[in-house]
């Protein structure tokens, strides 16, 4: 096995700390801004997330400090949007996962051949991120970001409706009315 880079490797697990410690402000904010007629588990997903970020935090807290280095009481920088739509908390969730996952392989790229337990551990984490990404990519689908209808669906559902509302019921209408108005005019 190769040596592992100590200095290296405690910065890795600091900067970890700093950003899961982020993570439990970033979920415990959108848990309490969250409203619609879907908040009550998306508040249980949001609590559900600083939770875990919470044990992350101190996961990677209990290798930093058994490797000999000294947490910092820093949280990673938060950026606050202003904007609190069920959109833009999920697509803000998915951004600071995706920005995790990638911490997290930084962390396996300095361990891999150097310590199987901090290894095995940036390993779970990815595991865990990656499956957060997929759930949070599957509540998007029902907001309409990021998605694709299935190929076999009827085709005015593979058309794109920029606007952002839910106007599916008014788009089945407006044919009809046209109809009518083609009728009339006969």
């Amino acid at each position: 096995m190769k040596e592992l880079n100590l200095k290296k490797t405690q910065k890795l697990l600091s900067r970890i700390m700093e950003f899961e410690l982020a993570g439990v402000v970033r979920y415990t904010h959108y848990s309490l801004m969250v409203s619609g007629p879907n908040r009550i588990p998306i508040v249980q997903f949001m609590k559900q997330q600083a939770s875990e970020s919470l044990l992350h935090a101190s996961q990677a807290g209990e290798i930093l400090t058994g490797l000999g280095g000294h947490p910092s009481l820093r949280v990673a920088d938060l950026d606050e949007s202003y904007k609190h739509t069920m959109r833009d908390i999920l697509e803000e969730s998915a951004a600071h996962e995706k920005r995790a996952l990638t911490i997290y392989k930084e962390l396996l790229d300095v361990v891999t051949d150097r310590s199987v337990y901090i290894e095995e551990f940036a390993r779970t984490q990815i595991a865990q991120e990656e499956m957060h990404g997929l759930e949070l990519r599957k509540m998007l689908r029902d907001i309409g970001v990021g998605t694709t209808p299935h190929p076999d669906a009827p085709k005015h559902l593979h058309e794109h409706d920029d606007d952002g509302d839910d106007d599916h019921e008014q788009d089945d209408e407006q044919p009809k009315k046209k109809d009518k108005k083609k009728k009339k005019g006969d």
